[in-house]
């Protein structure tokens, strides 16, 4: 049921679909930010008119559109056709029916983004893996030595970093980085379990080390989702 898993302001991207193309993607793939404004029915809702650079976008009548949902469960996926457009209490919306059936998500939440970007850590002592072990609310000790490292690739999942610190492969560890959300810097603290660590041959004394988030919030996770998506926006946007 529709309902049961989209709510009322949840942010919607929209990207134009295209049958004649291979993965139904439209030529100009752009996508288009809006929010789900009313749940219509259990095949229908109305989403508030997309808006790019301080203007309207038109979304012309009986056009196809691949819909993400952001929800506090998950993103979810459908395609939706829009059917008819119009002002109401002075909000610009469009109606949009389901072409197909919603479905989770979990392409884009696995998908590694490569960067360079500053990151701070290390070991957790006893007392926090035993909080991590017996699933309690985790407490970080303060002030305890840490080690800069680069991440070259962030996913919803995980991560990759260079260090030239060695960390031991099934080890669990504090991650400390910023990220940059609507113009604004947000900091992250979170654990991850060492994967798999490799030393660099063109780089002495430096390792690779892949890290799985362990128990990470999943509105943190949605936000690392949304940096993503923004990023590779901006990035088709630079291309163009």
């Amino acid at each position: 049921m529709l309902s049961n898993f989209i709510k009322e302001g949840d942010r919607v991207d929209l990207t134009a679909v295209d049958h004649s193309v291979p993965g139904n993607i439209g030529k100009d793939g752009k996508v288009y930010s809006s929010k789900v404004s009313t749940i219509l029915s259990e095949d229908q809702m109305e989403i508030l008119m997309p808006m790019e650079q301080t203007k309207l976008v038109l979304l012309p009548v009986d056009a196809e559109f691949n819909l993400v949902f952001y929800t506090k469960t998950g993103l979810f996926q459908c395609f939706a056709r829009v059917i008819d457009r119009y002002k109401s209490n002075n909000l610009y919306l469009v109606v949009v029916e389901l072409t197909s059936n919603l479905r989770k998500y979990q392409r884009r939440e696995y998908y590694r983004f490569s960067c360079a970007l500053e990151m701070c850590a290390r070991d957790l002592v006893e007392e926090e893996k035993k909080a991590l072990e017996e699933s309690n609310p985790l407490y970080l000790q303060p002030n305890l030595p840490i080690k800069h490292s680069v991440i070259v690739d962030i996913s919803g999942g995980g991560l990759r970093f260079m260090s030239n610190q060695q960390y031991e492969p099934g080890s669990m560890i504090y991650c400390s980085y910023e990220l940059l959300k609507g113009g604004e810097k947000k900091h992250y603290e979170v654990v991850g379990k060492v994967l798999a660590v490799r030393p660099l041959e063109n780089r002495p004394d430096t390792y690779e080390h892949r890290v799985q988030y362990v128990n990470m919030n999943e509105g943190q996770r949605e936000e690392i989702i949304q940096f993503i998506f923004e990023e590779e926006r901006k990035s088709r946007r630079r291309a163009d």
